[in-house]
């Protein structure tokens, strides 16, 4: 099993990220979802199920997306990007 990462092209984060895994397919996967409508709703039921609200809550209050997003290895959701042993994009 891998880390899986939800996240967009046009996601300043994201791309940060990207760089990072480059390389790395057997340690994670990168899950583009605006590359089709499918991945987008997998992510969308992912980040609104009840389970993961509390999660989502604070992102989606200040009308954010949520992205990039973890699924750990556990199965554990997170939007830390240490969590997933990766740097956090430094702005």
């Amino acid at each position: 099993m891998m880390i899986k990462i939800y996240g967009m092209i046009t996601c300043p984060d994201c791309l940060y990220l990207m760089d990072q895994i480059s390389g790395r397919e057997n340690e994670y996967e990168y899950i583009e979802i605006g590359e089709h409508v499918f991945k987008l709703k997998e992510f969308l039921r992912l980040r609104d199920s009840e389970r993961n609200a509390e999660i989502f809550k604070d992102i989606k209050a200040t009308g954010g997306v949520g992205i990039p997003c973890f699924v750990l290895e556990n199965g554990r959701i997170s939007l830390d990007p240490s969590d997933a042993g990766l740097e956090a994009n430094p702005q």
